[in-house]
């Protein structure tokens, strides 16, 4: 079988699970080709498929997501690698990333709540050569994911990563202060109907978030005043119907809030100064 026909085989056998099954099936032929997706399209359509290829599929036949097969992702022009122990970065929370570089200047520093893969510390640094910043997580094996994207990216020597929970006493000790924080905080509800590819396979711990999916904007927002240099901002990303609520917080905590909506026109994030 060639890999074109293999394609055609493995996209019929997605449709069930995927409402992108031919895309995913490129991605994984161009994975296990060890090749560009651009390159085997141009290509390799006339070679014969590999034979770690079919494996591949079922795995997506299972509902595990794409990224964790490959184990990467693009955000916001970067390849970053991701693992079970890190959300998948979704193109929705690069609304964040442009909310802040209209924010940022050439120089400052960022804090990253939550970093994963360090998506969002990485976008903005990889955009500001001029800016450092911190990534922190209660997660060891996420940390090492994002410490390994930076090294990969060339930003190891402007980013520091911290193994810390916020909601521990004195976690923010010595983080000193910053012109930028960022924080995709889990904000599911607990009772939440999710997708297999989502519920069954990223980490629990950066999804839910209590009955209403407010508990960590409860207990970080009172907190982020004492992180925040005099006119910076913090970014906090929020479900599609969060944002009164979350709004609420941080107006309780003295926040002036702004709503930014994703490319889809949806409530994606708020802008606390």
């Amino acid at each position: 079988m060639t890999v074109g026909e293999a394609l055609r085989a493995a996209a019929t056998r997605l449709a069930a699970t995927s409402d992108t099954a031919r895309l995913d099936a490129e991605l994984l032929m161009a994975h296990a080709l060890g090749t560009t997706r651009s390159d085997m399209l141009l290509k390799a359509m006339r070679d014969p498929a590999p034979e770690g290829f079919a494996a591949l599929v079922e795995r997506r036949a299972a509902h595990e997501p794409v990224a964790y097969i490959t184990g990467e992702a693009e955000f916001h022009g970067l390849t970053l690698k991701v693992t079970p122990a890190t959300l998948i970065p979704r193109g929705d929370s690069e609304t964040l990333i442009e909310a802040a570089l209209e924010r940022a200047g050439p120089e400052g520093r960022a804090l990253d709540l939550g970093t994963g893969s360090g998506a969002l510390l990485l976008a903005v640094l990889a955009q500001r050569p001029g800016w450092e910043g911190v990534g922190i997580d209660a997660s060891a094996e996420a940390l090492a994911v994002a410490e390994g994207n930076a090294a990969a990216l060339g930003l190891a020597h402007r980013s520091a990563w911290h193994h810390l929970s916020w909601r521990a006493a004195g976690w923010a000790e010595g983080l000193g202060t910053f012109d930028l924080i960022l924080c995709n905080p889990p904000y599911v509800e607990e009772a939440a109907t999710l997708d297999p590819q989502v519920r069954d396979f990223e980490p629990a711990t950066a999804l839910f978030a209590g009955p209403e999916g407010l508990d960590d904007y409860r207990i970080l927002i009172p907190q982020l005043r004492q992180l925040i240099n005099p006119g910076a901002v913090a970014i906090l990303e929020i479900g599609t119907n969060q944002a009164e609520a979350v709004g609420a917080l941080a107006a309780a905590a003295g926040f002036t809030v702004a709503l930014r909506r994703d490319l889809a026109g949806r409530p994606r994030a708020l802008v606390l100064g």
